[in-house]
């Protein structure tokens, strides 16, 4: 039996890393047959780009060390749940699963607003366990923003 909550303690290192740059504090990493294939956090500001999620720096990177797009035996650990770009790129990956921490009331695109990685009215479906280490993962972000701006953003505040 696999160990959810050992993987994302990783994405929780790489979350802290984030917030410790400026980042929103999301991290991710991708195991494949057991190992950490890749880990990314949010480089948003760091690079100027808006699709620097972690979810995608993760799945990107993942892709290039076992040198195929289809990470059909890959699973994704994320502190938050994904967006809808960072749900549409799991399905286009064939992921196998999504584990994640918090919930996003606001953009979250495994179950909470919509749930893009496994509507069956794509060609993939993408398995989905959520609440790993959620008040841990919540927190993280909570954190961050109440040293940011003194307040913590509507949606951040429950785990």
């Amino acid at each position: 039996m696999r160990d959810n909550g050992l993987y994302m303690a990783e994405a929780l290192e790489q979350a802290r890393l984030a917030a410790i740059r400026g980042e929103v504090p999301v991290g991710a990493v991708v195991v494949w047959r057991g190992q950490v294939v890749a880990r990314a956090h949010n480089r948003r500001e760091e690079t100027a780009d808006a699709t620097a999620h972690a979810e995608l720096l993760a799945i990107q990177g993942a892709c290039r060390r076992l040198g195929s797009w289809r990470l059909n035996e890959a699973i994704l650990y994320v502190t938050l749940e994904p967006c809808p770009m960072c749900a549409g790129a799991m399905v286009q990956a064939r992921l196998a699963e999504l584990v994640y921490g918090a919930r996003d009331p606001k953009a979250g695109a495994a179950g909470s607003l919509v749930n893009l990685v496994e509507d069956d009215r794509f060609n993939h479906r993408v398995k989905v366990t959520g609440g790993v280490r959620e008040e841990e993962c919540a927190a993280v972000l909570r954190d961050f923003f109440r040293a940011r701006r003194g307040s913590v953003p509507e949606g951040c505040e429950s785990g």
